[in-house]
């Protein structure tokens, strides 16, 4: 393995190669290598909690509670528990590869240094259109509850909001990312701060009814009353609400203090978004027993919003989503582009990607490349099975994420001191990758199929495109 720090070395087709940056680690700001122009540190531990939290916290709330309560009872507070427990077993690797290597573009970043420029090219494009995936998801979404708000309010705009409204705002959102990192965490700091307000004191409202402090009688059910399998095939069903704490890791190029503030960031998302997720299900289904949550369907909390508190309570749940899809759309958004980014920086995808605007100091072009597929996949309003595809590139991600650990844990490279240290290992780098490849055996086989296919065309644009490209760090 070569010695240096882990950075593009190699050429690439046109036999261009990029300029070393040189520097330590905890400087504030990194250079892209193609042009020389630095992404400055502007992203505080809040502004890497929001990217996290915001990411996060959409699905496992406004999505799964009444699938979830269908298949396992008041159990699913348990399948949402596991769900958080095998998060933090990648979590922990995943801080610990990124205060060794505090740059942008994350997972691919960690995998192509540990692993390689083929399994780092595979994971480079496929978490670019993972996230691509996922933001045309979260904006229908958002979508969807913006019509939702409407029509409790008796407001009509004469045509479906739904594509419109997603449409709309995923213009917005690229257009706010590509005028400033800065600009894009403000308004995910506010978002995801004001969503959290509101669950806080619904979640708290919810669960002072549910132990008898007030409210009426409700009837008991027991708590597992599908059997203990079904808690952990709902625990691979809702994994799914636990992708966004790697996002943090995409931007890491541009956070502050990243030996301290990485860990902090991606554990603490997982933390805080797995407590608000058993609460969720445990209030939900005091409310109302599962099946009555599993006729709700998607809307499931906002009925239980409307039982708690009445109409008031159902439009703040509406509302809620709408912060919820916004910041998930936002911080996939500003990910994908950091991906797409990282691989152009490496000379593994052509380097105009990766120029910075010199005025704002952020990627547009990768941003463009992001943003514009997005707004094409809301407006063709077919994203559900992209969701799940997302889901399944993520999970290979992370599986890889582990195995890298334990390379670069085996073969120590010089530049490989991470300030930290993932503790048990390497048990729990080990359980994490075996957790997050089994993950994969339980979603539909059309998910599965899109998946593998995508990665096989990443790895064939890396024979095609990048296979003479070597990188510092590289096994």
């Amino acid at each position: 393995m070569a010695s240096g720090h882990p950075d593009a070395e190699g050429t690439n087709r046109e036999g261009e190669r990029p300029e070393p940056t040189g520097g330590t680690v905890e400087a504030e700001a990194t250079v892209d290598e193609t042009s020389g122009v630095e992404l400055e540190r502007t992203l505080s531990l809040s502004g890497a909690l929001s990217i996290g939290i915001g990411t996060m916290i959409g699905a496992g709330i406004f999505v799964f509670p009444g699938l979830a309560a269908g298949r396992a009872g008041p159990a699913a507070a348990l399948s949402f528990a596991i769900g958080a427990v095998v998060a933090l077993l990648v979590a922990l690797p995943a801080s610990e590869l990124a205060t060794a290597m505090p740059r942008s573009g994350g997972g691919y970043y960690f995998i192509s240094r540990g692993l390689g420029s083929l399994a780092g090219t595979v994971v480079g494009i496929s978490l670019w259109l993972g996230l691509v995936f996922a933001s045309a998801f979260y904006l229908v979404g958002f979508g969807s509850y913006a019509a939702g708000v409407m029509a409790e309010l008796g407001l009509s705009l004469g045509f479906d909001p739904v594509i419109a409204f997603g449409v709309v705002f995923g213009v917005f959102l690229t257009a706010l990312s590509m005028t400033g990192t800065e600009n894009a965490a403000k308004l995910q700091n506010g978002v995801v701060g004001l969503l959290l307000v509101i669950l806080t004191v619904f979640l708290s409202y919810g669960g002072l009814d549910a132990v008898g402090v007030f409210g009426g009688q409700r009837a008991a059910e027991s708590f597992a009353p599908f059997g203990t399998m079904p808690v952990f095939t709902t625990a691979a069903l809702v994994f799914t609400s636990y992708l966004g704490f790697a996002q943090v890791a995409t931007v890491a190029g541009e956070i502050k203090q990243p030996g301290r503030n990485l860990p902090l960031a991606m554990v603490g998302s997982v933390v805080i978004v797995g407590v608000l997720y058993v609460v969720t299900i445990f209030v939900a289904t005091s409310a109302f027993t599962s099946d009555q949550l599993s006729g709700f369907g998607e809307t499931a909390m906002v009925e239980v919003a409307r039982s708690l508190i009445g109409p008031v309570g159902a439009v703040a749940i509406l509302v809620a989503g709408l912060l919820a899809t916004v910041s998930s759309a936002n911080a996939s958004i500003l990910s994908s582009s950091r991906a797409l980014f990282a691989i152009s920086r490496d000379a593994l995808f052509p380097k105009r990607a990766g120029v910075v605007n010199l005025r704002y100091g952020t990627p547009h072009v990768a941003l463009l490349l992001a943003g514009v597929p997005v707004v094409v996949l809301v407006a063709s309003g077919a994203v559900e099975v992209l969701a799940e595809v997302a889901s399944f590139l993520h999970l290979v991600m992370y599986g890889l994420i582990c195995v890298a650990l334990i390379a670069l844990r085996r073969d120590e490279p010089d530049w490989y001191d991470p300030s930290f240290r993932v503790p048990g290992y390497p048990v729990v780098p080990i359980l994490g990758a075996a957790a997050s490849f089994a993950l994969i055996g339980f979603m539909q086989f059309l998910s599965q199929v899109v998946g593998v296919a995508l990665m096989v065309a990443a790895a064939g644009w890396y024979y095609y495109y990048a296979r003479d490209v070597t990188l510092k760090g590289e096994l």
